[in-house]
């Protein structure tokens, strides 16, 4: 087993004993163990964009919003009692599949789930009754992080919307749990993780690629290099092609919406990697004159699934998605890298 896979049951197993106390479950051990992980906890302050968290006492009830913290929350050994739900990944229990697993394997109770974003349902999320809420990679509002810290404090994102390196995250996050150490153990364990890959396929190194999307006829985006699931590509060995850093941001996405007509940016790209909600999307998009004609989609050099958990699970950086996703990924990569031969 590998060592991070041993780690991480071991740390879920410890899930369940703190699911346990809080149940009245548990023996006078678990909670004499509780209590000396709450002690040891040193109070923090973490600032974001929205507001400071004040963080005094060894979060136990954590309520997580946007995307990966809950997964993250997870290897560091708390499970949440309650995440904002991502219907469009998850899979037939109504879960992301690698938080189903991970909390199933563990033996812990699944997260309660709510509406996120614009409708994010605040009610739901206090009768939870958190004592922490983690909301660094989200798209969560001043009037909704006040809403909520006056009651549980509230991680936010330090600078904009939606734009947080998977590092920078978990490192919040283990910050916040009082787990910064753990948290390190996962940073480095993921990028070992890619490393491995990236010496397994070196042929990946001299690989040009953009990651594009698309939300309608005419639009076209490329999400910038430190975007999360570009990072998942870039840590693979692929390099982002140049023209991507001269691309100026659109506020609060972390990409660069260039539309159609500019299509031509990306004529340099060996590789593009894009995805599409379903196959009518798929043959709707490509159908577009102007789509069709940029050499990497004409070529077939392209990464485009349409499975929703995987494409999920391919764009956030975290200790359980990555080994998710990666036996996934690199079969789709080396059949596109293929395309390139002739």
């Amino acid at each position: 087993m590998h060592r991070a896979s041993r780690r991480r049951t071991a740390a879920l197993s410890g899930v369940l004993a703190a699911v346990l106390v809080i149940g009245g479950c548990s023996s006078s051990t678990d909670t004499a163990a509780s209590d000396t992980a709450a002690s040891d906890f040193e109070p923090v302050t973490i600032d974001s964009a929205l507001g400071e968290a004040v963080i005094t006492s060894k979060p136990e009830r954590i309520v997580t919003l946007g995307m990966g913290s809950a997964e993250t929350a997870i290897a560091l050994g708390t499970v949440p009692v309650g995440m904002e739900e991502y219907p469009w990944g998850s899979d037939d229990s109504g879960y992301l599949p690698w938080v189903n697993d991970a909390v199933t394997a563990a033996g812990a109770e699944l997260p309660e789930q709510f509406t996120g974003g614009t409708e994010l349902n605040v009610e739901a999320i206090l009768a939870l009754d958190p004592d922490l809420i983690l909301a660094p990679w989200s798209g969560i509002t001043q009037q909704q992080f006040d809403a909520l810290n006056g009651f549980a404090p509230v991680v936010a994102y330090e600078e904009q919307p939606w734009t947080i390196t998977w590092e920078d995250q978990i490192s919040v996050i283990g910050k916040a749990m009082g787990e910064a150490e753990k948290a390190s153990d996962e940073i480095a364990e993921i990028k070992s993780r890619f490393a491995d890959a990236t010496a397994a396929h070196p042929e990946y190194r001299d690989v040009t690629f953009s990651y594009i999307y698309n939300t309608g006829p005419g639009t076209l985006g490329v999400f910038l290099a430190d975007e999360q699931r570009v990072a998942m590509v870039r840590a693979l060995g692929l390099t982002v092609d140049p023209v991507v850093y001269t691309l100026d941001e659109t506020e609060g996405t972390d990409s660069s919406v260039i539309g159609l007509e500019n299509a031509n940016l990306l004529n340099n790209s060996d590789l593009l990697f894009t995805f599409y909600s379903d196959e009518q999307n798929r043959r709707e998009t490509e159908a577009q004159p102007a789509y069709n004609q940029i050499p990497a989609i004409s070529r077939g050099s392209v990464v485009a699934p349409t499975d929703q958990p995987f494409v999920t699970g391919s764009s956030i950086i975290n200790p359980l998605t990555v080994p998710w996703a990666l036996e996934r990924y690199v079969p789709m990569i080396d059949e596109a890298v293929g395309k390139l031969a002739g």
